[in-house]
């Protein structure tokens, strides 16, 4: 790579298409500055195809893009910008193969229960693609997110809807007392590098390697298992509760970051509730391969191949289900689609703040908004939600007007914490004894383990957590704002890392600094108390809580978490951009499919833009980077004062239209300023032409709007149908060629 180049993902569904408009008005700019911005794909049908390769024609076959970017994670020169991509679950990967397939790409199925070497090999490869398979990948650092000061002002003067909370209202979280993961937690801190071997030994002794981990010097090291008895009894007793107190009941994980355990917790989920139905044609779905972790879904799937008697007989067998449960919560009340229907439909940290936000209710089978048992099995995390539930019904709704903000440190680097878990996480398959023992045969953690439970274990490196410290400290010091480490006094994990922390914290400078160490409840709630009297504080926490944090406050203060600023500044001295949280939109393209009209709103990337300008303009001094940088900032706000972010009615302005503006007040930025004359003088010919038609330009972005859009393709679309749908003003792309 050259030292002026910024690496720009592809990704999927909404974000990928709204790069297609962005980045030639992008390159537009930064070709100014002789900065080269490169596209490279990692979207879940490139991350295939790129497996591949021996099945494929010549033709056919693609860069691994994101094995590229992971080395490049490594050089301090590092700029990339990440787009939202998707964690995929087993249904989604299957439609993104079935598609790919039907394209004429040679990939293949993903075996079910593979029993030859080459099945094995098969789902072996298509492990790493499923769930955060880029994500760990690419954080090769830890994680700044806050909320821009253009952002927050715009939302106090343009404040988003927020539902009106009852004292009275029922919504409550539900979690387990015993029996999962917070409860069985181990953890230890390695006092010398060495290898370490997980194993199952079984009730007559025989012992089974799992896996073998060579763990640095000072790395935190945990293991934990959930009862499946316990969850089972968990969810029945849920769901009787929920009958009898007339609430609705919803489930929310992680399955598809977590996605190991958390499809096999959401698949109990599906058992337990359609308990009469499972016991009934078990032996059958057996047969047809039905898998409850991909959820209801698959029932209706592979039903589908039985004789019309027989599938109705089962299909009347569900309904009968409903009579004594209580009311599901709905994905698609129209549509019938339940929460439980596809386990990548309800992602807890996305799901519980929505449903904050409306007053603590989600849609029911009516399509009526009620109050509801939200559902969520793992207790670590599940208590801050059930504090801000209590917060509410206290306090009433979240002022967006008047709130203050809650920023965020988290600790991600080098896989750490639960997301780098999934190659460690085991199902039982018989009672016995999971068990972690060194080199020298020490036994240094163990669980009594029953069949059908679930182990995972853990790792967090020492320099991950060192950094941690330093950036935390920084941001405090930076902003003058309080800093809270969430450190849970009741979790092993959290309580090593407590140690580290005090011990870090002594190679700072942190006269002046306010520095607390909370536990989960009570830094929420002393975060809680600030926010409404319009204070901001510093969250500092670990990998899975930054990601339930960086949706939940964002989604009270700005209505999204997508408009959120997210830096990570990498170990070796390069960055990372990310355009916010928030998924990748599926039902964006929907609209896109059926009206042409893309509603995704691409402020992330314009914020991300910014700052990687700013970096590479500092690092590798390149004032103009700078000033565009400056520039870039100035026009997003102007762009938001002046209301031109992406509506979602068909027919208003939408994301492609908002990219003109974006350019026009960029390009007048950069013409009236005055620290590089040159520069001004080469982009006021462009401001002067997109000023002068204006009109015209929005006129042909708007006519292309109201009818069907042909992209050729979900998750492997056609990349020319892309640009015809995504650059359809000819006098916009005439004057981005013209400059």
């Amino acid at each position: 790579m050259t030292k002026q180049t910024i690496y720009y993902t592809l990704t999927d569904e909404a974000p990928s298409l709204a790069t297609c408009s962005l980045l030639p008005i992008v390159r537009t700019f930064t070709k100014a500055a002789d900065i080269d911005v490169q596209v490279t794909d990692i979207s879940l049908a490139s991350r295939v195809l790129s497996a591949f390769p021996e099945l494929l024609t010549e033709e056919q076959r693609v860069e691994d893009g994101l094995a590229f970017l992971g080395e490049l994670t490594q050089d301090p020169h590092a700029n990339i910008i990440k787009l939202p991509n998707i964690s995929a679950s087993v249904p989604q990967l299957k439609a993104c193969i079935a598609e790919l397939q039907s394209q004429g790409y040679n990939v293949p199925n993903l075996p079910e229960a593979p029993a030859t070497d080459e099945e094995k090999s098969i789902r072996e490869r298509y492990g790493k693609i499923l769930g955060s398979a880029v994500n760990p990948v690419l954080r090769e650092g830890n994680s700044d997110r806050r909320a821009p000061a253009a952002v927050k002002a715009f939302v106090r003067k343009f404040p988003h809807s927020m539902g009106k909370w009852s004292k009275a209202s029922r919504t409550h979280a539900d979690y387990m007392r015993g029996g999962d993961f917070f409860s069985s937690e181990q953890s230890i801190t390695m006092e010398k590098e060495g290898e370490v071997t997980i194993e199952f030994v079984s009730k007559t002794g025989e012992v089974t390697k799992k896996k073998s981990l060579f763990l640095e010097e000072g790395e935190v090291f945990d293991s934990m298992f959930m009862s499946c008895a316990a969850l089972q009894d968990f969810f029945e007793e849920s769901l009787n509760d929920a009958k009898e107190s007339g609430v609705m009941w919803s489930l929310h994980v992680k399955a598809t970051m977590m996605k190991v355990s958390h499809p096999i917790v959401f698949g109990h989920a599906v058992r337990v509730f359609y308990k009469e139905v499972f016991d009934k044609h078990g032996e059958l779905f057996d047969q047809l391969g039905v898998n409850p972790n991909n959820g209801l879904g698959s029932v209706y799937d592979k039903i589908k191949t039985l004789p019309e008697s027989k599938r109705q007989e089962i299909l009347e067998d569900i309904h009968s289900c409903y009579m004594h449960r209580p009311e599901l919560a709905m994905v698609d009340s129209v549509k019938g689609i339940t929460n439980l229907h596809v386990p990548s439909d309800v992602i807890v940290d996305a799901s519980m703040p929505a449903m904050i936000r409306s007053s603590g209710q989600m849609w029911g089978p009516d399509g009526k908004p009620k109050d509801t048992k939200a559902v969520m099995p793992e207790s670590t995390y599940a208590r801050i939600y059930q504090e801000m539930i209590n917060f509410c019904k206290t306090n009433g709704a979240f002022d967006p007007t008047t709130m203050g903000t809650v920023p965020n440190v988290g600790l991600m680097a080098k896989k750490a914490e639960e997301y780098g878990s999934h190659d460690k996480t085991f199902e039982m398959t018989e009672d016995g004894t999971m068990r972690v023992v060194d080199a020298n045969g020490n036994v240094l953690m163990q669980h009594e383990v029953q069949d059908g439970d679930i182990w995972r274990a853990c790792q967090t490196k020492d320099v991950a957590v060192r950094d941690w410290v330093k950036l935390a400290v920084t941001r405090a010091r930076q902003s003058d704002t309080p800093a809270i480490f969430w450190l849970d006094s009741e979790r092993a994990h959290d309580m090593e890392l407590k140690k580290k922390v005090e011990h870090y914290l002594k190679e700072h400078d942190t006269d002046g600094l306010r520095l607390h160490i909370m536990g989960y409840n009570e830094a929420i709630r002393y975060s809680m108390e600030r926010l409404i009297r319009g204070k901001d504080t510093i969250s500092v926490t670990g990998n899975v809580l930054r990601d339930y944090l960086t949706d939940l406050f964002p989604i009270m203060e700005l209505g999204t978490s997508a408009k959120m600023l997210s830096i990570v500044p990498m170990l070796n001295g390069g960055g990372m951009y990310e355009t916010g949280a928030g998924g990748s939109a599926p039902k964006h393209v929907q609209q896109v499919e059926e009206e042409n009209h893309l509603r995704w709103d691409s402020l992330g990337e314009f914020l991300a833009l910014a700052v990687s300008l700013e970096e590479l303009g500092i690092k590798e001094n390149n004032p103009r980077a700078k000033i565009l940088a400056k520039c870039l900032d100035k026009a997003t706000e102007k762009l938001l004062d002046n209301n031109k972010s992406p509506s979602r009615r068909t027919g208003e302005l939408d994301n492609r239209g908002s990219h003109f503006y974006l350019g026009l007040y960029w390009a007048e930025e950069v013409s009236n300023q005055t620290e590089d004359a040159a520069l001004a003088a080469e982009f006021s010919p462009l401001a002067k032409t997109l000023s002068e038609n204006e009109e015209q330009i929005v006129q042909e972005l708007a006519a292309a709007q109201g009818k069907p859009a042909e992209l050729g393709g979900y998750y492997h679309a056609n990349r020319d149908n892309v640009k015809k749908v995504m650059r359809p003003s000819a006098t916009l792309n005439a004057a981005l060629t013209a400059k």
